[in-house]
């Protein structure tokens, strides 16, 4: 992620974000906004599609429901607006339905999955990860297209433990049970 690119003393909120109109793809984490990168590279596309196809598919005709970037995440909001945090994961899964509405989620999703790419790399796996953790979130998935791997931190008493997967295995994925995520198929065609 780019630096902020707003004055960095000024703390904006949910309500500022909603103002801008630059064509530019924002997060605020804790009042500091951040410019999103530009559009991922193929490889970042084609695991999000697999992965979000995967998790789809799995959900389909049950209570939990997927959404792919760009989709507004409020991980702490206050119902004025004035909620100083708001991410766009790659894919969210929700299964608590009365933190959705027409902007996207007001609390901690389920699961949350970014996919690495170099500029944010740094900033998903320490600022993000601390981020879901303090608000709650039960499954954290860091998938790094380079090296064919996910890393799986599952929520317990406050802290995550972490397993890590590579490009042959299947992957439970513990907030849906019964899905497990073939990572061969997920990484099927990075590097081509």
């Amino acid at each position: 992620m780019a630096q902020p690119l707003r004055k960095e003393e000024t703390r904006y909120t949910y309500a500022d974000y909603m103002s801008w109109d630059d064509g530019e793809r924002w997060e605020i984490i804790e009042g500091i906004p951040y410019l999103m990168s530009p559009a991922p590279t193929r490889d970042h596309q084609g695991v999000s599609g697999e992965l979000f196809l995967q998790i789809a598919t799995f959900l389909k005709r049950k209570p939990c429901k997927v959404y792919a970037a760009p989709f507004d995440v409020r991980l702490f909001p206050a119902d004025d607006d004035s909620d100083d945090t708001v991410v766009q994961p790659d894919i969210v899964v929700i299964c608590d339905r009365s933190i959705l509405d027409k902007t996207g989620c007001h609390g901690a999703p389920d699961m949350l999955v970014e996919i690495l790419s170099p500029s944010t790399a740094r900033h998903d796996k320490l600022i993000k990860l601390q981020l879901y953790k303090k608000a709650g979130v039960r499954e954290y998935w860091i998938v790094d297209p380079d090296t064919k791997t996910v890393s799986v931190h599952i929520l317990k008493d406050g802290e995550y433990s972490i397993n890590v997967y590579g490009d042959a295995d299947s992957v439970p994925v513990h907030v849906l049970e019964g899905l497990s995520i073939d990572l061969a198929d997920v990484f099927e065609d990075v590097g081509y």
